[in-house]
């Protein structure tokens, strides 16, 4: 099978990336406006709500925040026991939300969920940082393997080398913290783990240098673009091209590449053609397709799709 990847980003406006495989559009992904989940910011308390067990923040958006109580890391709440990095809500009996919180209070908090409608986004003090192969989360202290991974044997395998690349951190003073193995991690050295969480560590200590000396409310850390997280998430071995059609983000592949995949950067290619990128290789007319009413499937039938 030939995998491809496609990424138009010639417009400020918008990034588009299509994924194809053997000629035939299979994913699309396309970003219009700043993302704000998974991004960092220094908020102060506004109000307690001790009825609703939550808390609004300012973290500098239109709206205010929302913090659940069972989305903060109390400060003896170090045992590591199903936290979900951020995205989940410990087992363990939630401490109430006055004993947490107080108004004018400044937490550093992620956005777990963005603001829709009226209501503004939801975040968590359970911060978590996902590379290529890790999952960073400064405020757990256990190693978990992606469940994806059923072998025994890499599991252990992988366990093992995460355990000992999280020792110095502890010995040196840098501090404790969880890492969850992602599923891309199968069959990698240790060699590739360690570059990925030495990465991740060195983000972290960005985001604790910054938040240091930054006001309240304000942002700390925005979420990597579209073209990061595709080259993270996606772009891989299976992969034989990555074409890009600006000259800016050639040059990021390629440095971002040095930390995820040094061996895959002769696979990406900078297009220059007369015709848009999407154009070129087909991908808007593939767009156009799906877009209409009737969707025509392999058996010879289709459906129409009203809304």
């Amino acid at each position: 099978m030939i995998k491809e990847i496609f990424v138009n980003t010639s417009d400020p406006r918008e990034s588009r990336i299509a994924v194809k495989e053997d000629g035939q559009l299979v994913e699309l992904h396309i970003e219009r406006e700043e993302r704000v989940v998974g991004s960092i910011y220094k908020g102060k308390v506004d109000n307690v709500l001790p009825g609703m067990d939550a808390a609004f923040l300012e973290i500098g958006l239109d709206r205010n925040a929302f913090l659940y109580a069972g989305d903060i890391v109390a400060a003896d709440d170090d045992s590591g026991d199903n936290r979900g990095g951020g995205r989940g809500r410990s087992s363990r009996p939630v401490t109430a939300i006055k004993d947490l919180v107080k108004r004018g209070q400044e937490v550093l908090v992620q956005v777990v969920k963005g603001p829709r409608g009226t209501k503004g986004s939801r975040v968590s003090t359970r911060i978590s940082l996902p590379g290529r192969y890790l999952v960073f989360m400064p405020d757990e202290n256990s190693v978990g393997v992606s469940r994806k991974i059923d072998d025994p044997k890499e599991r252990d395998r992988l366990k093992r080398i995460v355990e000992n690349l999280r020792k110095p951190a502890v010995a040196e003073g840098r501090g404790n913290y969880g890492l969850i193995v992602r599923t891309e991690a199968e069959d990698k050295t240790e060699r590739e783990l360690k570059q990925d969480l030495e990465f991740l560590e060195q983000t972290w200590a960005q985001i604790k240098a910054k938040a240091a000396v930054t006001p309240a409310p304000n942002l700390v850390y925005q979420d990597l673009s579209l073209l990061f997280r595709i080259l993270r998430d996606t772009f891989g071995a299976d992969v034989d091209r990555l074409v890009l059609d600006s000259a800016d983000d050639y040059r990021k592949a390629h440095e971002l590449l040095d930390f995820f995949g040094p061996t895959l950067k002769d696979r990406v290619q900078l297009y220059d053609g007369e015709k848009p990128l999407f154009e070129q290789f087909g991908i808007e007319q593939d767009i156009e397709k799906l877009l209409k009413r009737r969707v025509w499937l392999k058996s010879g039938g289709y459906l129409i799709i009203d809304q």
